[in-house]
């Protein structure tokens, strides 16, 4: 499976892990909505439960959030994965009519998954680019709304202004306008105050203390509060939890204004101010019959004074010591959320690691890829298999080893410098223990000569060299804590490259691409050589055998990374290849050389076919 169906489906999962994380948070907070009001009133609670279901959502689209897991993983079926590793792990070839039946039904399963999770995709996009439009289109009305009025400069012109307890900052936009609305706060950015004409009919202290109201929103950044679960909603538009919780963000926000507005007040200014709601709700027209005139319902405005919120209010007005506020309410808020957050990721399971094996994998499956690219055009030939996961480039990065000793003078020619083995170099084969020249080296992969010419370059240069081959995830750093970057880096270490990143490499190297010198290209084209197959084409390929590494830092006993890459040239066209293998050890064989013989028992027919 190709790493972008891999991640669409990683983004089905995502959606699926916030829906459940949004049904838990709802039940969590409509719980303190109902038992602990002096939580739910908490502007912070509603915030922080959106910040839970997009961060849940996050945690499972991003890589290796499956560790967290305590749910096994999802098992693709394995005619969803590449092909087996090599031919000589194939078992009796089944009956034709039964292969053919388990393949049409594996392809069926496996086009309409993908068909699902490819819709689920688009869909999330259009309703993302809908929403968006909608909050645009929102933002305009509200500007359009505040063109239509005149904006108050001088003091004196509205009764409300004048004997607020506390003045309007000088960068706040006051504009009167003739419509039927309640007093609102709106723009993220620039703050503007909308106050209907109809006010002025009020009595003066219902008037001071609808505005004040408002002045309070913006003192206590209300809009930027708001603005965020906006942006939060949008992101996540699907999950009906995100909406449930940033509505009763604002009516978190209403009451707490009011609070602040009717502190230390007597009782008759308090029932002039629930008076004054109940005649602001009957003045304003039903927003599905004038939504133009009803900008609050747009959630980009406070102030809009609506039916479902109205009672609440009066409430609080009524009985201002039912919700009283402590620190331990809002403790109690994070840590639940925090504990909601870390069930649904552990709970969530994750595709199977065998889809999508890492160093870390415990015990990873079996899987393959096969890359060809045309090296002119860059048309990609064949992609099947696993192609975009990173692992160890192994023996295959003596190609760039190659290419960096050559441009910088470290290596001269097919056989100098012939440099001897020493004791304490690195001796896993036999055949590394004799003097070694760039053609032996190449021929057995011997891993102390590449690190003599590495540790020749020198740590700046190599890491230089290794950025402008684009060459993987660049990270040459080594094993961590050990300094090791320059000798192991590229041996199951901290260098990763992808098989579609090893053809996109070679392509460079086949065309010339490179900042080196000629030379540089003329002698690992030449090291790398292998012979002509019998229909024609010229090979020039390298293979690479490495071990994964377990959770514990100590190399996977029974599975090894087998590589093979390079490219094929005839008449004039050139083809580049990377076929890259996860299987099971077998004693005696390593797994690049494996890879290598089994790749070109089919190569021949595939080039003539392509």
């Amino acid at each position: 499976m190709a790493i972008s169906t891999f991640l669409i489906f990683r983004f089905l999962l995502a959606s699926l892990g916030c829906l459940a994380a949004g049904l838990v948070v709802w039940a969590l907070t409509a719980a303190c909505r109902r038992h602990l009001p002096q939580v739910a009133v908490q502007r912070s609670t509603w915030l922080l439960g959106q910040m839970t279901i997009i961060a849940t959502f996050l945690a499972i689209l991003l890589p290796h959030s499956e560790r967290l897991r305590l749910l096994p993983a999802i098992e693709l079926p394995e005619t969803m994965l590449a092909s087996p590793a090599a031919p000589d792990h194939a078992a009796t070839p089944a009956p034709a009519a039964a292969k053919a039946d388990s393949g049409n039904a594996a392809t069926d399963y496996r086009a309409w998954l993908t068909f699902g999770a490819q819709a689920w995709l688009s869909l999330y996009l259009l309703g993302l680019a809908y929403t968006t439009g909608r909050v645009l289109q929102a933002h305009r009305t509200l500007n359009g709304l505040a063109a239509t009025g005149e904006r108050l400069i001088l003091a004196g012109r509205h009764l409300g202004l004048d004997i607020a307890a506390t003045p309007p900052p000088p960068s706040l936009t006051v504009i009167e306008v003739d419509a039927p609305i309640s007093p609102m706060l709106f723009g993220w950015f620039r703050p503007r105050l909308l106050l209907p004409r109809h006010l002025r009919s009020f009595d003066p202290e219902q008037q001071q203390m609808i505005v004040e109201h408002e002045l309070t929103h913006l003192r206590r950044h209300d809009l930027q509060w708001m603005s965020a679960g906006i942006v939060l909603q949008t992101l996540l538009w699907f999950n009906p939890f995100m909406r449930l919780l940033r509505d009763n963000l604002a009516w978190a926000q209403e009451l707490g204004c009011d609070r602040d507005v009717l502190r230390n007040r007597p009782p008759a200014q308090r029932k002039a101010y629930a008076a004054a709601l109940v005649a602001q709700l009957r003045l304003q027209p039903h927003p599905a019959t004038h939504p133009a005139t009803h900008p609050a319902n747009t959630a980009l405005a406070f102030g809009g004074v609506s039916a479902r919120t109205v009672a609440a209010r009066i409430s609080l007005i009524r009985e201002p010591g039912a919700t009283p506020r402590g620190p331990w309410a809002r403790a109690a808020t994070i840590t639940g959320l925090a504990g909601v957050f870390a069930t649904s990721l552990a709970f969530q399971p994750a595709l199977a690691d065998r889809a999508a094996p890492t160093a870390h994998t415990a015990t990873p499956a079996t899987f393959s890829c096969t890359e060809m690219v045309d090296a002119a055009s860059g048309a990609q030939l064949v992609h099947d298999g696993l192609c975009d996961e990173r692992v160890t480039p192994a023996s295959t990065f003596n190609i760039a080893v190659s290419l960096m000793g050559y441009d910088s003078g470290i290596l001269r020619d097919a056989h100098s410098p012939s440099l001897p083995f020493k004791p304490g170099y690195i001796d896993w084969n036999p055949d590394w223990r004799v003097t070694t020249d760039p053609t032996s080296w190449i021929r057995n992969s011997t891993v102390w000569y590449a690190q003599q010419v590495t540790a020749d370059i020198g740590a700046r240069r190599f890491q230089q060299y290794v950025n402008s081959f684009g060459y993987g995830n660049l990270d040459v750093s080594g094993d961590a804590g050990k300094d090791n970057g320059l000798a192991m880096s590229w041996i199951a270490s901290s260098l990763k490259i992808s098989a579609a990143e090893q053809t996109a490499f070679l392509r460079k190297v086949v065309n010339r691409q490179l900042p080196l010198s000629a030379h540089a290209y003329d002698m690992t084209a030449r090291l790398t050589a292998l012979g002509t197959l019998p229909n024609g084409w010229q090979l020039h390929g390298k293979t690479g055998t490495a071990s994964p590494v377990l959770a514990d830092g100590s190399d996977d006993p029974q599975h090894s990374y087998g590589w093979f890459v390079g490219w094929a040239t005839k008449d004039g066209r050139t083809v580049v290849f990377s076929r890259l293998v996860l299987a099971d050890k077998q004693a005696g064989s390593a797994a690049g050389p494996r890879t290598k013989d089994a790749f070109l028992r089919d190569l021949p027919a595939q080039l003539d076919a392509l």
